[in-house]
């Protein structure tokens, strides 16, 4: 069945980790699935996270939100609404709640303008399940920051897996930007429960995969697994449990 799953959260929440643990294990199932993230995997994507990297200016916020919109466009009709036509699970690292949080809570573009093009340039496509990797910015950062000096101290061919950096665009924006993004995050998951999972970030990875699965294998059919920690542990409060999935539009 097509089910579409996006992860998102700050820097150094651990969506991406979560992300690639998901795709992992779906796919021991043998399970059809696709990995995506924003930016990148097409060849726009790619240029602007090329561009983030190399840590370019943008004239202006609103040039800032066009770019990811137009690389998001790309990515939808070259990748994820392909993939859900032919019953592909797609996981998505960052989705189009991205550009509302940073773009819209964090640089203060007019959500409403957000939403307007996002919904232009995903054609409707609404994630069925979006897991909220919910971080403390200090505690984020910090985790990012450690990572960037593993990277600076570690020996020349050492098999020690060390984060990539994506560019410190967002990463040295002031913490009180870090927050709103946050809040914004927070704000869009209480706005939809039936679609928004958060979960504790601080969890450990194993912990955060586990609870992770639950809600997948509930979207999917499938009896959860016995994962020691017990149902809904790490879901913060105020979220919905419901599983119910968004129809796709095209």
């Amino acid at each position: 069945m097509a089910l579409f799953i996006s992860f998102e959260g700050g820097e150094g929440s651990g969506k991406s980790t979560q992300a690639q643990l998901l795709e992992e294990r779906l796919r021991r199932l043998g399970a059809p699935v696709v990995s995506v993230h924003e930016p990148g995997t097409t060849h726009l994507g790619l240029y602007l996270r090329k561009w983030l990297k190399q840590g370019r200016p943008f004239d202006s916020e609103l040039a800032e939100f066009l770019l990811f919109a137009s690389a998001r466009a790309e990515l939808v009709s070259q990748i994820v609404q392909p993939s859900l036509n032919q019953g592909t699970i797609v996981l998505a690292d960052r989705f189009s709640d991205s550009s509302v949080a940073y773009q819209g809570y964090g640089r203060g573009l007019p959500i409403k303008l957000i939403d307007e093009i996002n919904t232009e340039a995903t054609g409707g496509i609404t994630p069925d399940i979006t897991f909220l990797l919910d971080c403390p910015p200090k505690v984020g950062l910090t985790r990012v920051g450690a990572s960037f000096q593993l990277k600076l101290f570690d020996s020349p061919g050492s098999a020690k897996p060390v984060r990539e950096s994506e560019g410190t665009r967002f990463e040295q924006e002031p913490i009180h930007f870090h927050e709103n993004v946050r809040s914004g995050f927070r704000i869009l998951a209480e706005k939809a429960p039936e679609r928004w999972r958060v979960v504790d970030a601080t969890l450990q990875a194993g912990e955060i995969s586990d609870i992770v699965w639950e809600d997948v294998e509930a979207a999917l059919g499938r009896p959860a697994e016995e994962n020691g920690h017990g149902p809904r542990n790490g879901i913060l409060p105020g979220i919905s449990t419901q599983s119910a999935l968004h129809a796709h539009t095209v």
